[in-house]
């Protein structure tokens, strides 16, 4: 474990990436080229349905300056500038879109030994102003996330969770949506050296009444496939193997059914990476 509690988006995290990371329906082609300057090309293609989806990303290291320039097919370019440690442990991050002249935003982010901050805002002229942060270390956490609409006066998000994480397991609890859901998460590694880890996913809706019970495990066949599956409890099942066929290079299946409803084909999605 890391020292320091981290940021907000962490708490949950390994729960999440267990029971949703890698899944897809839809079929990806990523490649990545890296120039001797080392100036990374990264080519993007994701067929949706009948939909085809392209985006071109390149990023442009100098010292403690990174910048990523992006563009899709729509014709966006999207540019984000982070500087990592203009002092320490502070990182800026400077991002906008084109054509798009409101989504200009500037992030700071700032982890210490016993706190995790970060805030935005928008650079128009009724920016939304986001914070959030955590306190306490890396065994019990605190924090929230809070976002304020300056042109409407209103919050429009208002987060807190709560976080304990030792050497195996890890669980949290957050409060979302205002008040208006709960969600309680837990992650347990069971076997460190086959990557044998399960995790558990329960959020409750106070205005609905609704509860979603997501329960999945992944365990390494061998160092360089792995295996997940995961269901909930509306009965959509789901898993995948995904397979490091080179270094940085992944090559993943993964496929979704609905037990209620087994007439239905089942959605299958793949995913290929090339790195050098």
């Amino acid at each position: 474990m890391g020292k320091g509690p981290g940021l907000y988006t962490e708490i949950g995290k390994k729960a999440r990436d267990l029971l949703y990371k890698d899944y897809q329906t839809d079929q990806k082609f990523t490649l990545t080229t890296t120039s001797p300057t080392g100036v990374a090309i990264t080519s993007a293609g994701t067929k949706k349905g009948e939909l085809f989806l392209a985006d071109v990303n390149t990023q442009l290291k100098n010292k403690n300056v990174t910048t990523d320039i992006k563009v899709d097919t729509n014709s966006n370019l999207f540019t984000t500038i982070t500087v990592d440690e203009p002092a320490p442990g502070l990182k800026t991050i400077f991002s906008f879109r084109v054509p798009d002249q409101r989504s200009g935003k500037i992030e700071l982010q700032y982890l210490h030994e016993y706190s995790g901050i970060s805030s935005s805002i928008g650079l128009t002229a009724n920016p939304v102003v986001n914070f959030s942060g955590v306190l306490g270390t890396n065994v019990l956490a605190f924090g929230t996330d809070i976002s304020f609409d300056t042109k409407t006066g209103n919050f429009t998000k208002c987060n807190a969770g709560l976080s304990f994480t030792n050497a195996d397991l890890t669980a949290s609890l957050a409060l979302n949506e205002k008040g208006d859901s709960v969600n309680a998460s837990y992650y347990h590694i069971v076997n460190p050296f086959t990557n044998t880890a399960v995790g558990a996913e329960v959020t409750h809706s106070f205005s609905t009444n609704v509860n979603t019970i997501t329960v999945g495990t992944q365990h390494a066949l061998d160092p360089l496939t792995t295996v997940k599956a995961r269901v909930n409890n509306v009965g959509k099942a789901g898993a995948l193997i995904q397979h490091e066929w080179r270094p940085k290079s992944l090559f993943t299946v993964s496929g979704e059914v609905d037990t209620k409803s087994i007439d239905k084909s089942p959605k299958v999605g793949l995913a290929l990476a090339l790195k050098p």
